[in-house]
């Protein structure tokens, strides 16, 4: 089955069942999926900014993290070649973070799944290059 790579906004959107979680788990229903070591990270600052918000939530935020980011989440964690990842965000005018997500795609042959218009449209574009 070829995965499918999943960013920060639509990870986040599923384990912090934010609006369009639904939609996001959905689209990752039944999927391997796939995402760079930088997810943890970018999931974790997402956490630290949700409890920050709502401290009367915060246990329930980090038991959410900790969940999605345990062992058997599913999620299959994969480093990325920092090279080619700047390389790729120099050329895009993209940041190092998006340009991660679309370099591991690209290199796993997968769709990338996210909510961001404007990493959506960077990817759009890059692929009617080739």
């Amino acid at each position: 089955m070829i995965p499918v790579v999943v960013d920060a906004s639509a990870l986040a959107a599923l384990v912090f069942q934010e609006p369009e979680s639904d939609r996001i788990g959905a689209r990752l229903n039944g999927m391997t999926v796939a995402a760079p070591v930088l997810l943890k990270t970018e999931l974790a600052s997402v956490a630290r900014k949700k409890a920050r918000r709502h401290p009367a939530d915060a246990a329930r935020i980090f038991a959410a993290l900790d969940l999605a980011l345990d062992d058997r989440s599913g999620l299959v964690w994969h480093d990325v070649n920092a090279v080619d990842v700047a390389i790729l965000a120099h050329a895009t005018g993209m940041t190092v973070y998006d340009a991660s997500y679309v370099w591991l795609s690209g290199l796993l042959g997968a769709d990338l799944i996210t909510l961001d218009a404007r990493l959506t449209a960077a990817t759009e574009r890059l692929t009617a290059q080739t």
